[in-house]
């Protein structure tokens, strides 16, 4: 049912033109990943690889996500990723409130009530801003539990283009354990709800072996 009611969505999201930012992309970005899984992962927007492949986080940010859930003993395939924003703002900048606000609450919450997860983890500030409130902040308070408006569980932590940007060896360390802490603590609660969901696949999902560029 929750796969049935996904694909409408798509199909409706792949037309959407409600906003400007449609006119600088190739065409809105969904979600990937297992309908049924109790966890969520909650992204900014598309990149310019998202937006050739139609896929969120396949980019370099999404092959550092691919190794810390790896190494938090999670695969791509058996949970489930999307972004606040569906479509590339132009020249990769950051969504504004309002366009995140306007695109999350059309699409976002819709996919939301669908999936019903028991953990939602939200990827930088765009997605902590969103889920939780403008005045939070990723540096004081990721790792810190929340509900969001809608009653589900949440935890911020930080999104992997902002290590992709850390150049102090040190400070990319600490980091890295960090995000690697807070997934840990994720997977722990959604197990928690849902004891016999298998987080992880043998293997790696190579998302470039899915999608072709469009």
């Amino acid at each position: 049912m929750k796969e049935e009611a996904l694909q409408e969505l798509k199909e409706q999201l792949e037309k959407c033109r409600e906003c400007h930012l449609c006119e600088f992309a190739k065409g809105p970005v969904g979600w990937f990943g297992c309908a049924d899984s109790p966890i969520v992962f909650v992204g900014e927007g598309p990149g310019g690889v998202e937006d050739d492949y139609g896929c969120p986080l396949i980019g370099p940010s999404g092959q550092l996500l691919d190794k810390a859930l790896w190494a938090t003993k999670m695969t791509r395939d058996r949970v489930l990723t999307t972004n606040i924003v569906k479509c590339r703002p132009k020249g990769n900048r950051t969504p504004n409130l309002a366009e995140a606000d306007f695109c999350a609450q059309r699409w976002l919450e819709k996919e939301l009530a669908i999936l019903q997860p028991k953990v939602i983890v939200a990827l930088g500030s765009v997605a902590l801003h969103y889920l939780g409130n403008p005045d939070m902040r990723i540096t004081r308070d990721r790792g810190k539990w929340f509900q969001t408006r809608q009653g589900y569980d949440c935890i911020a932590t930080f999104h992997p283009a902002y290590l992709l940007r850390l150049s102090d060896p040190h400070v990319l360390n600490h980091a890295k354990w960090d995000v690697f802490y807070d997934l840990e603590a994720a997977r722990k609660k959604a197990e928690e709800a849902l004891p016999d969901y298998q987080f992880m696949s043998a293997e790696k999902t190579n998302l470039f072996n899915l999608f072709k560029k469009r």
